[in-house]
């Protein structure tokens, strides 16, 4: 199997990234405000997939989507995804119902 590429937008105060990577994955952290370039050099078109753990960053899912059609869009958050993005989501979890091991393992299967 190859490696699954991740980058993960956001505080990770959950533990998403340590459990990507104990699942094997190759994680990307951005943090600050992220635009387009920052997603394009960060390697997003060929990332397998996009977690988000901000909704104050909520703007960028729309903007992956654009970029490549072949990335998993993720929401890790406890706050409720906006409306205008919902559409463009794979899944949207909060990390008081689902803790990150497991959304980890279920993520890189």
């Amino acid at each position: 199997m190859t490696e699954l590429n991740a980058i993960v937008v956001g505080p990770d105060e959950d533990e998403i990234t340590p459990a990507l990577e104990a699942e094997g994955a190759s994680v990307t952290r951005l943090n600050g405000v992220v635009t387009r370039p920052v997603l394009e050099e960060a390697g997003i078109v060929e990332a397998d997939l996009y977690v988000l753990t901000d909704i104050g960053q909520a703007t960028t899912i729309p903007i992956v989507c654009d970029l490549t059609d072949d990335v998993r869009t993720v929401v890790y958050a406890r706050r409720t995804v906006p409306e205008f993005v919902k559409g463009q989501l794979d899944i949207a979890i909060d990390p008081k119902l689902m803790d990150a091991s497991l959304v980890a393992e279920e993520l890189t299967d």
